[in-house]
């Protein structure tokens, strides 16, 4: 792939490295696997709950783990801590105050004042909390989304180890 792709570059002035792109066949094998665990996350969610925007979130998860599995934001502690605790506070505020503005405002700025205190941002996690804050009313739907979420953390670790796969290959 041509160097002169923009979408993985640091901005301007960033003292941080950027993903290398990979060719074609591995950028799409890459691709493959948050796409597979959405897939299987969907499937789980169609079985056992209809709450499936309550999982939106995740699948924008799973792309950033895609788009540089070893950067921070996609660490299994910085995933698994920002969306747990953004689904239990947006449901905890649903709970509260019910479907509505106050429910999604407060959810949404406690998430994020809790992700920059603990050095845990995931931005997607943002989006969960505003989901639960609106339709929650089911707590399996909370138990469901945790489980969700250890799957996509899975995910971290199988694309790190298919970029390992890939470097390896590539240097033979």
């Amino acid at each position: 792939m041509s160097d002169k792709r923009s979408s993985l570059k640091p901005i301007k002035g960033a003292k941080r490295a950027l993903r290398r792109r990979l060719h074609l066949k591995g950028e799409l094998v890459l691709a493959f696997l948050p796409t597979a665990t959405i897939l299987i996350v969907l499937g789980f969610v169609e079985v056992l709950s209809k709450q499936r925007l309550l999982f939106a979130s995740l699948a924008a998860s799973a792309f950033l783990i895609y788009l540089d599995p070893q950067h921070g934001t996609n660490s299994i502690r910085t995933l698994v801590m920002s969306q747990i605790f953004a689904a239990t506070v947006g449901f905890i505020t649903f709970t509260i105050f019910g479907s509505g503005y106050l429910s999604m405002g407060s959810a949404m700025i406690i998430v994020i004042l809790f992700m920059i205190l603990l050095d845990a941002v995931h931005p997607p996690a943002v989006a969960t909390s505003l989901s639960f804050a609106l339709k929650s009313d089911n707590e399996n739907n909370l138990v469901l989304f945790s489980l969700a979420v250890g799957i996509t953390a899975w995910l971290i670790v199988l694309e790190r180890f298919t970029l390992w796969l890939l470097a390896s290959y590539n240097r033979r």
